[in-house]
């Protein structure tokens, strides 16, 4: 065979087989890639410039934080995913070591950070451990304190989902800052009860929004038709993957933690745990729905139900002293010092404490 012949067959062989990874790669309909096998779709074959051709995209949950915490790699045909490739970060793991070197007074601070929009949850979790294992028994009217902003901390989460209702979000973020002086960084629940009461007013203004905000839900139930039979999760695999939350109520699975496992005052309110059955996008999403049509009836209880009283414990060795009155006893003044520069020391063991948090409540319209 002379060299001209072999270059010849050389560059057939190469023309074919670019012609056969193009064509491959140019279907565009799902139907025919059902009739494909997964092998053929996800084979590499081809020269390195075809593989630069193929069509990636990134993505990250709808969540505030997200991004330092997951970043998703897909790659794509059409609306079809044919590879993901999960990029996790380190913003949690970096928060466990950095608390290691801080007191259990100056950590409380880190858990705002872990997520934007759910700062009074993670900090409630992080308080019901430290106060498990002191055994501190806390004041009844902090008790509803915390139950009232973990569930506007719910209401948060829930409208992250519409961008619609963005008015919404800064309204609750108002609330906030009323009561602890911030609107992200809240440091408010912590070890003993909370931070500050309740402000003047503060109740009426809550009441005022959840009256006018009850009759704007209805206006969140349109969603397209395409969320229909999208991401079905079917009960043995939301149970197999331990899903939780709306992502596992969409399924069929009647489970809430506030029921399960009540804490703080979740025991003396009523309400309906919503579920669905069909395990898709457009189900989990009228679960949401839904829960927020409940979350509002949790709020209006709150508010008929809060007492007056203390709001945090009068142990000045673990909750600090009011700013006056350290001015007018050098005892109280001393506790102030030593309790922020030194802390409190926990008995050594491990406690478990489990609590509602909300990354599947904002990720369960984009599960798939």
């Amino acid at each position: 065979m002379s060299h001209h012949e072999t270059v010849a067959t050389d560059s057939t062989a190469a023309t074919s087989e670019k012609r056969s990874v193009k064509t491959l790669f140019n279907l565009h309909t799902v139907e025919d890639l059902h009739k494909m096998p997964a092998s053929k779709i996800l084979a590499e074959t081809g020269t390195r410039r075809d593989m630069q051709m193929r069509h990636f995209t990134g993505k990250r949950p709808q969540h505030p934080t997200a991004h330092r915490v997951l970043w998703l790699i897909f790659e794509l045909n059409g609306e079809e995913i044919l590879r993901e490739d999960p990029h996790a970060s380190l913003l949690h793991r970096e928060t466990e070591k950095l608390i290691e070197y801080k007191t259990y007074m100056q950590a409380l601070l880190y858990f705002d950070q872990l997520d934007y929009m759910s700062m009074m949850t993670n900090e409630l979790c992080y308080t019901l451990t430290i106060e498990k294992m002191l055994k501190i028994e806390v004041a009844e009217c902090a008790k509803w304190i915390r139950t009232l902003f973990r569930e506007i901390t719910g209401m948060l989460n829930h409208l992250m989902v519409v961008p619609a209702h963005t008015m919404d979000i800064e309204k609750l973020m108002e609330f906030y800052e009323r009561v602890s002086g911030a609107r992200l960084h809240a440091a408010y629940i912590c070890p003993g009860g909370v931070a500050f009461h309740l402000p003047h007013a503060l109740l009426e203004d809550i009441f005022q929004w959840v009256t006018q905000f009850s009759s704007q839900v209805n206006e969140i139930q349109e969603v397209k038709e395409r969320t229909i039979s999208i991401g079905v999760v079917t009960v043995k695999e939301a149970l197999d993957y331990s899903f939780s939350g709306v992502t596992l109520r969409g399924s069929g699975v009647s489970w809430d933690i506030r029921r399960v496992a009540s804490y703080d005052k979740y025991d003396e309110v009523e309400f309906d745990i919503p579920v669905s059955k069909s395990g898709d996008c457009y189900d989990r999403y009228l679960c949401q729905v839904q829960e927020m049509c409940e979350l509002l009836q949790i709020i209006h209880q709150h508010l008929n139900k809060m007492p007056t009283g203390v709001y945090k414990i009068a142990d000045h060795k673990l909750s600090p002293p009011p700013r006056l009155s350290m001015k007018e006893s050098m005892n109280w003044l001393i506790h102030h010092f030593k309790l922020f520069s030194e802390g409190y020391s926990i008995p050594p063991g491990e406690m478990l404490i489990r609590t509602e948090i909300f990354c599947d409540r904002k990720n369960a319209r984009n599960c798939v």
